[in-house]
């Protein structure tokens, strides 16, 4: 994405007149989700500095924001589960996650799917995409009962990948070798936590057949912005 992300975090380049990260903001506010976590790494004070702590935009509730800056703390980025477990004390039990780099405009973040979830004994539930063309080989397979399953390369049935966003609950970080706050801002990847709750059966998917993309490069932000 350079030159890009030079001078702009991924999260903020427009997409379609607003920040990329704005249109999860705001699909969760339509969902009701107004406690909202952001976690900043790089030139990350440029995101507060736009959203500020709260914010009100046309037809949806007040969101309050309230950031985890892993950049201003520690001088770098802590991968996706170092970010969750710093983040942990500020999260409730169950909680969303999504990556500030995905559109995925029409998702529909519900309380429904939090208290099924919420209900069951398992510690994850992801939302999973057909393998798009960046991405052939996929991540993982999904089971006819909704088990997500960690197959190997090549597989052919891993023909899903993950859209990045989940719910999980507080448990699942519980293996992370990591005190809840990861006060020593340890970086830990999320994919090697989530392949052994899989083995152990504890990870549920659905398929996500909405409009999703990972905004990696400035092609796919172009194709994007292309008549907008």
């Amino acid at each position: 994405m350079r030159p890009l992300t030079d001078v702009t975090p991924k999260p903020l380049l427009s997409v379609r007149g607003q920040p990329l990260m704005q249109w999860p903001m705001q699909a969760l506010a339509r969902g009701g989700f107004v406690r909202q976590l952001v976690n900043t790494a790089w030139l990350g004070e440029q995101i507060p500095a736009y959203f500020g702590e709260r914010i009100t935009w046309p037809g949806l509730p007040e969101v309050q924001i309230s950031y985890s800056h892993e950049g201003q703390d520690f001088g770098q980025a802590l991968e996706t589960a170092g970010g969750i477990v710093r983040a942990l004390p500020q999260l409730d039990t169950v909680f969303w996650v999504v990556a500030g780099d995905v559109f995925a405009p029409d998702f529909v973040f519900s309380h429904q799917a939090v208290q099924r979830f919420a209900a069951s004994s398992l510690l994850a539930h992801l939302w999973l995409v057909p393998n798009p063309d960046h991405n052939p080989g996929g991540d993982f397979g999904l089971s006819a009962s909704g088990q997500v399953l960690n197959l190997p390369k090549g597989a052919p049935c891993r023909d899903l990948t993950f859209s990045t966003i989940a719910l999980y609950k507080k448990a699942f970080f519980a293996d992370s070798g990591l005190p809840e706050g990861n006060p020593q801002g340890a970086a830990l990847a999320l994919a090697p936590l989530l392949r052994s709750a899989m083995d152990r059966g504890l990870v549920s998917g659905e398929r996500y057949l909405g409009d999703w993309t990972d905004v990696g490069t400035r092609q796919r932000l172009a194709a994007l912005n292309g008549g907008h």
